[in-house]
């Protein structure tokens, strides 16, 4: 595998990286598998930062047709992406769009709880559909981009969890931008990834999500692409941000902030030595629990894989375990761990499980407290 060399920063293009640190062999996948260990691919993680904007980015990306081989499920499992999808519909709703091309619309859940409330024409491109139960939309298997042509009716471009996955986000919005015309819209909700590394998230920056995408960056590149921002919202305090624009060419550029760049540094290298701290301190733990206690990983997913490639010691570790069906009885990819339902819990003394899952930890706790009272967390 060639990895793609990123030595520009994404915002405006200048050859001005300072490399912040790199995690060595890190799983390029993050769902689970049934193919051999042996089939499985890896690549260093390594971090920049630019020195004029602060922007942090990933230095080397993994081909698009690696990284999304296939769907691994997020944002279809849980009450809190449920919950976000319709909160999200509702604000779209708020905008009165008339036909919808949403990108990146993955397994079309969002689609299908707008459409309860007003079942307008809604088309979705997306590079691996997989349509869930219920959803009734069109869809248009690739990627969006110059080479994109859609011959439909369309007035609002909708994304949700996909800006942050772009290689290059200036030129994403530029596309974004030639394809609408005035008086258009562009609605989208992206992860609050600000507040995600400040309370030290594993799922905010990997692989797939290669730029620290905050407010600052997006409001202006945005702006800069002829945007006016109509309307934002915050879903929770740590977990996305609703957008709302209008294409409007003599919108003015919102300029970046002097002080992202040692803003942002800080917050990553705080970050890293978190986790170096976190996982000497689980690791001392495990040590000294009873050789005979059961102890469980909770998350198939890269808040796993970001923990094991810390320094986690997994030799203890059970199995891991996952609410998606999907993934149950596989292995999380770059690692030999095999995955479980949480339902196995219900017959054991005193099951410890390892649980950091961000956002949705509290949601995932009491789930587990239903299945087993005396389920112990680390």
């Amino acid at each position: 595998m060639e990895l793609i060399n990123r030595e520009t920063n994404v915002i405006d293009e200048q050859a001005d990286l300072e490399i912040l640190g790199t995690i060595n062999d890190f799983p390029v996948f993050m769902g689970c598998v049934k193919h051999d260990i042996e089939q499985d691919l890896c690549a260093d993680m390594t971090w920049s930062i630019s020195k004029t904007n602060g922007i942090v980015q990933l230095s080397h990306l993994v081909p698009l047709d690696v990284l999304y081989e296939s769907q691994h499920d997020s944002g279809l499992i849980g009450s809190i992406w449920l919950e976000h999808h319709q909160k999200f519909a509702k604000f779209i709703q708020k905008h009165s769009p008339k036909s919808i091309l949403e990108i990146g619309g993955a397994h079309g859940i969002l689609s299908r709880e707008y459409r309860k409330i007003n079942a307008i024409d809604w088309t979705i491109i997306e590079p691996n559909p997989l349509p869930s139960k219920g959803v009734d939309v069109t869809f248009i298997k690739g990627f969006f981009d110059d080479k994109f042509v859609f011959d439909g009716e369309v007035d609002t471009i909708i994304h949700s969890h996909v800006f942050e996955h772009v290689y290059h986000p200036n030129e994403f919005i530029s596309h974004i931008s030639h394809f609408l015309e005035e008086g258009q819209r562009l609605i989208f909700s992206l992860p609050n990834m600000e507040e995600m590394l400040k309370r030290k998230y594993t799922n905010c920056i990997n692989f797939e999500h290669t730029v620290f995408l905050t407010e600052q960056y997006v409001e202006h590149l945005l702006s800069k692409h002829g945007f006016k921002q109509v309307d934002k919202k915050y879903f929770k305090d740590d977990h996305s941000i609703f957008y709302a624009y209008l294409k409007d060419s003599s919108i003015d550029t919102i300029e970046l902030p002097k002080e992202l760049y040692k803003h942002n540094k800080r917050l990553y290298l705080d970050y890293v030595d978190y986790h170096n701290k976190l996982i000497k301190d689980l690791n001392l733990k495990i040590d000294n629990i009873d050789k005979d206690q059961p102890i469980y990983l909770f998350g198939a997913h890269v808040f796993a894989q970001y923990l094991i490639e810390f320094g986690l010691e997994t030799s203890r570790i059970v199995c891991l375990l996952d609410n998606d069906t999907n993934k149950q009885e596989k292995r999380l990819y770059g690692t030999n761990m095999l995955v479980k339902s949480p339902k196995i819990l219900e017959n054991v003394d005193n099951p410890i499980v390892i649980l950091k899952a961000g956002v949705y930890s509290n949601e995932i706790k009491i789930q587990l407290k239903e299945i087993n009272k005396s389920t112990i967390y680390l």
